[in-house]
């Protein structure tokens, strides 16, 4: 649905037939849209009829070129896509045309490692190419530095209640001072949490 911001009575549909899960729009307006049901991730550019699969497409899987249940996605200046493909725990990164994608977080099998992840959710990346994510079933977010094979935590320190801690992150983002704001679903709240740039990652032996 399109709202305007003058004339927001009365929606306008884009899309339909779709179970749309994550939702985002480039630099030139173009749409994309995760297919929870379908294993992809769509484009539509402007005055299309229909979308364009720009990820996955090739079936419920594990493989390079599929997903499963992907939900947030995020794109870049380059037009590259990162998305949360939680029934892989993983974030996959599809440039432009690619036919298959790049694991850039998790992937290790579901868990509550540092190089692992479990049902991710919402998905953000800086200029810098650092990728945060809300690692729901984990109760925390992640920052994986571009191309570290483990990630470290910057926000949520076990399920529960207190200022740092979160239950079930769905959703985040940033203000332009980079703090990181967090959709804290179970706790019915969301947490802005201060982001440490001096803290670098270590090293991590993957077995």
């Amino acid at each position: 649905m399109r709202w305007y911001r003058r004339q927001n009575r009365n929606g306008q549909i884009l899309i339909s037939d779709i179970h749309c899960w994550g939702l985002a729009i480039d630099k030139d307006g173009d749409i994309y849209v995760s297919d929870i049901k379908e294993h992809l991730v769509r484009r539509w550019k402007i005055g299309d009829d229909y979308g364009t699969i720009v990820a996955g497409g090739h079936g419920q899987g594990n493989d390079l070129n599929q997903l499963d249940s992907p939900t947030y996605i995020f794109v870049d200046e380059d037009y590259s896509l990162y998305i949360s493909d939680s029934g892989n725990d993983r974030v996959m990164k599809w440039m432009i045309d690619a036919t298959e994608g790049i694991v850039v977080a998790g992937g290790n099998g579901r868990g509550n490692n540092l190089i692992q992840l479990c049902n991710p959710q919402g998905v953000s990346v800086n200029q810098l190419g650092e990728i945060f994510v809300a690692d729901r079933g984990n109760d925390r977010v992640m920052r994986w530095y571009k191309g570290a094979t483990q990630g470290i935590v910057v926000g949520g320190y076990g399920r529960g209640q207190e200022s740092d801690q979160l239950n079930e992150p769905y959703d985040l983002a940033f203000d332009r001072q980079g703090n990181l704001y967090v959709a804290d679903a179970h706790n019915c709240r969301v947490q802005k949490f201060e982001i440490d740039n001096d803290v670098k990652p270590r090293s991590a032996a993957v077995s």
